[in-house]
């Protein structure tokens, strides 16, 4: 006979048994529903991913065969516009207290440039001299470059425009951290009319592995009516700068440099008639029917060797019909110019240059030069007329420039003149160029 409790006790362990086996088969059965839900959720993800693809593809498909239409319509042009430019400031102190002292930004310059294509581009350079441009200021706003130039071959390029002439080397080259000395030097100046240039079409280019540049140009010529009675500097007052100029005679000029490393040779020649006719800014009867032929031409040359930098120049000029220039002076009233004014015959001028570099760190250096020249603006004139003792001059500059970087240099130097000693001045001056 069984005791009570152990039926009670069987009774209790069939109930547990029962319910842990429903427990057991009730948690299978969920697991089972919860995996089938997440294949059936990765399912759905992947066709969602599968149609977002195909969808881009057909997009990705639209925009390419859309944009290759367009750039079979509008071909892509590889340009580009580029700015830059250059500055001076001076301040000149002179040994001769009668003489002004002075500060002055000289130049203040902007290129702007463009690149239309691989073989069509653009060159401008915008002047502003000594700060202010007004009706009662000395300042000026020139536009001293401005041509299109078209690259005909890998080595020959056709220019049309307002270009610098290649005479020097100034003329073409005259950013301040690039020369030596706080002024740009009296033969670039007074001789060669720097910065000489004139509106034309030129053809130039390299050969001779590069080595050798040639410019070759048909420009618009100088204008004899502007001659004003003063030759400090020789013919620049006939320089016409593409305003509103007189175009009855045109001019030819050539150009040619040969570099290799270390060393510069090169000469250039500009001539043509000047007379216009005498149909000039200032008319004259004076000119009409003369020629008035103006030649200008240089030798010069660079050479570098480890810290020192030689350089050298001469230049030479002539003018014709200076009788007939002479008569039309003062706006064609036929008054002779006063004495020594008279517009020269023939005018010439040379200078050496060295210059050594004591220190240098990077780009940082500092170069002390000495420069000797010779020029006379007057060198002849026409019998009855006078030339100023004053045009013939020797010059020696004695300095240094200090390059902060290759764009930026402070300079300093001392200039003695054997004729006009009232010259004699000690010159500061800082220039920049980007």
């Amino acid at each position: 006979m069984h005791h009570p409790g152990f039926k009670l006790t069987l009774l209790a362990a069939l109930v547990g048994f029962t319910f842990n086996a429903h427990a057991e088969s009730s948690t299978t059965s969920l697991e089972a529903k919860l995996d089938q839900l997440q294949q059936e959720m990765a399912a759905l993800k992947q066709q969602l991913a599968d149609e977002k693809a195909a969808r881009q593809t057909q997009l990705d498909g639209a925009v390419k065969a859309a944009v290759a239409s367009n750039m079979a319509d509008n071909p892509p042009l590889a340009s580009d516009t580029s700015i830059g430019g250059y500055g001076e400031l001076s301040y000149s102190n002179y040994r001769d207290g009668s003489v002004k002292d002075q500060v002055d930004f000289n130049r203040f310059v902007v290129f702007l440039g463009h690149r239309f294509n691989d073989k069509l581009r653009f060159y401008s350079e915008l002047e502003l001299e000594h700060a202010v441009s007004s009706a009662d200021d000395k300042g000026e706003i020139e536009v001293e470059q401005g041509y299109i130039e078209y690259n005909l071959t890998p080595k020959a390029n056709l220019r049309a425009g307002l270009m610098l002439v290649p005479l020097g080397i100034l003329n073409e080259t005259h950013e301040p951290p690039t020369y030596y000395g706080v002024l740009r030097n009296e033969v670039e100046t007074r001789i060669i009319p720097t910065t000489m240039r004139a509106v034309g079409v030129v053809l130039q280019g390299r050969v001779l592995d590069n080595a050798l540049e040639y410019n070759v140009g048909l420009v618009t010529g100088f204008d004899a009516s502007k001659y004003a009675g003063d030759a400090r500097y020789a013919i620049k007052d006939m320089h016409t700068e593409a305003s509103q100029a007189a175009a009855n005679n045109f001019a030819v000029y050539a150009g040619l440099n040969y570099r290799q490393p270390g060393w510069l040779l090169g000469a250039g020649l500009y001539t043509g008639n000047t007379a216009q006719n005498g149909h000039g800014e200032n008319s004259s009867t004076f000119l009409e029917g003369k020629n008035a032929r103006l030649t200008l031409w240089d030798i010069h040359g660079k050479y570098s060797v480890g810290d020192l930098d030689l350089q050298a120049l001469y230049a030479r000029g002539t003018l014709g019909d200076t009788l007939a220039i002479n008569q039309a002076f003062n706006n064609g009233a036929g008054v002779v110019p006063a004495s020594g004014g008279a517009a020269p015959k023939s005018f010439y001028g040379w200078y050496g240059q060295a210059a050594y570099h004591v220190w240098k760190s990077g780009d940082m250096r500092l170069s002390p030069f000495v420069r000797y020249e010779r020029y006379n603006t007057q060198a002849s004139v026409d019998a009855g007329y006078t030339a100023d003792p004053l045009n013939d001059e020797t010059v020696v500059t004695v300095g240094a420039n200090f390059n902060l970087s290759r764009e930026v240099v402070f300079k300093a130097d001392w200039q003695n003149y054997k004729t006009d000693n009232k010259k004699d001045r000690f010159n500061l001056g800082v220039g920049y160029m980007f």
